[in-house]
């Protein structure tokens, strides 16, 4: 046999595994295959940011101890935030983490490796994974594979590079306000966020108001539905669970969805303006749905935008404070300004300026629209939205400001509370606009996809994000596979 497999990037993760339990390939082919595509593409790319090679081959030489996974053999990468894995860094994107290894694997990294996922490697992330863009200070940006001068997008940003560009067929992913179908839309890829506690949570190193999932970005329907069997389900002593689907999201893939309700929205849900690409796209993709036999409409949900806006951002305040003084307890010593990014130390200190009251005030904001959202889902089976407002960013147009590099003096010199409506107020004008469609669905905990049904006239993909009701995955997965075989995407790959 050869060394690695020439048709490595032919096939998607479940290809790969079909041909591995035939025989036709081995883990190690794939393996060296793998390891070849990062070492060809990662230096003008910048998606893997740890490499574990040499562990990845020892397991790839010893077929027999890997666990019988449905994906045993598959090369994959783990995002660099949070999801530990014994002996390997654990760096979150940030100076204050570096040193740091894991001393054991959480829940999802366990599950991972029972499906039988071969770990390469972990993927580059913004710092605690806040921005919609993956530019850490520590690592310097990740590039987007269609057009380098791009952002793939974040916070899972190393991720969808290194799937779109070949690294590997599947890559972990997570998503607190888009951070999984933000590159998906970048990168030309399939990217689910499941119901809230579909998957479990990450190990608990500070909260985001139970905003964040986790899941993967992949290339085809059938690798996220397959990848969603083998992660889904409840963590241990965790009470609240959702009932399973009835068979396995895979099998449900064999039957077209019923006539669906869809409605189309394609005003920006928590900004004003949308680009007319975004737009087009996400018509087109309505048009197809008719095409296909859904019955599509025009319509938006109502909710107080502004309010809603705040309380997220509210809540990714107190979630990165959270997570720094969960670290200073960890290590015994206080964080210092110059071990964060200022964007990261702003948002710890209007964290720490939030009131228990305030922050109760602002999540019981989000449940109540969370009910309310609720309604318009009876009337509605899926909403299609444009996943973006905007096409992919050029890197570094998120540039840090005067007033997030003089934090700490501002806030020595001013009124904390009239401060920190004031930068909310400008955080949701700035980061939140290329992005706005996305953040709402962590707010409601709704499973939403997006999928790679159009590129934009500079040939940059863009996706359309379809969001379902509380526990419906199944169906979104059921009308992305329709979707897929009517207007397939899996030939178009990023020119390297």
């Amino acid at each position: 046999m050869p060394s690695s497999f020439a048709n490595y990037e032919q096939h998607d993760a479940t290809g790969l595994a079909q041909l591995v339990r035939s025989g036709e390939v081995s883990p190690t082919q794939l393996v060296e295959a793998a390891i070849e595509r990062i070492d060809a593409h990662n230096p003008k790319l910048n998606a893997v940011v740890h490499r574990s090679f040499e562990r990845a081959r020892a397991q790839a030489q010893t077929p027999d101890q890997l666990p019988d996974g449905p994906f045993r053999g598959v090369p994959f990468l783990l995002k660099d935030l949070k999801a530990l894995d014994a002996g390997q860094p654990s760096s979150n994107g940030s100076r204050l983490w570096a040193d740091r290894r894991a001393t054991g694997d959480d829940e999802l990294v366990r599950r991972f490796k029972a499906a039988g996922l071969i770990i390469c490697g972990r993927t580059n992330t913004p710092e605690l994974g806040i921005l919609g863009v993956t530019e850490p200070e520590l690592f310097g940006p990740t590039r987007n594979p269609w057009n380098t001068a791009r952002t793939p997008g974040g916070s899972s940003g190393g991720a969808g590079a290194a799937v779109a560009a070949g690294m590997v067929p599947a890559a972990h992913a997570s998503d607190g306000g888009g951070s999984i179908r933000i590159p998906a839309s970048n990168c030309g890829l399939v990217g689910l966020k499941p119901t809230r506690h579909r998957v479990p949570v990450m190990e608990p190193t500070g909260s985001w108001g139970d905003l964040a999932g986790a899941h993967v970005l992949t290339r085809s329907v059938r690798d996220s539905a397959g990848l969603l069997d083998c992660i889904a389900g409840p963590r241990r002593g965790v009470a609240e669970q959702l009932p399973g689907p009835e068979e396995s999201f895979m099998a449900q893939l064999e039957r077209a969805p019923e006539r669906l309700r869809v409605a189309l929205c394609t005003r920006a849900l928590l900004a004003t303006d949308t680009h007319p690409e975004c737009v087009q796209a996400a018509e087109d993709a309505a048009k197809l749905c008719a095409e296909l036999g859904h019955e599509v409409v025009e319509a938006t949900p109502s909710f107080d935008r502004a309010a809603l806006t705040r309380a997220y951002l509210m809540m990714v305040c107190c979630g990165t404070a959270s997570a720094i003084r969960v670290y200073e307890a960890e290590r015994g010593k206080p964080a210092r300004a110059s071990e964060l990014e200022p964007k990261t130390w702003l948002l710890r200190i209007i964290g720490e300026s939030v009131s228990a009251g305030e922050y109760i005030e602002q999540l019981a904001l989000i449940q109540r629209a969370a009910i309310e959202l609720s309604a318009f889902f009876v009337d509605h089976d899926v909403m299609i939205t444009p996943t973006l407002a905007q096409p992919a960013l050029k890197v570094g147009e998120i540039a840090t400001t005067a007033l997030e590099r003089n934090a700490a003096r501002v806030f020595r010199t001013a009124p904390i509370k009239r401060v920190m409506l004031q930068l909310l107020d400008q955080l949701a004008a700035d980061p939140l606009a290329p992005t706005p469609n996305t953040q709402l669905f962590n707010m409601t905990g709704q499973p939403a996809i997006s999928l790679p049904l159009h590129w934009d006239t500079d040939g940059l993909p863009m996706g359309v994000q379809f969001v379902g009701r509380l526990g419906e995955e199944a169906l979104l997965l059921r009308l992305a596979a329709q979707l897929e075989h009517a207007k397939p995407w899996s030939l178009r790959r990023p020119a390297l």
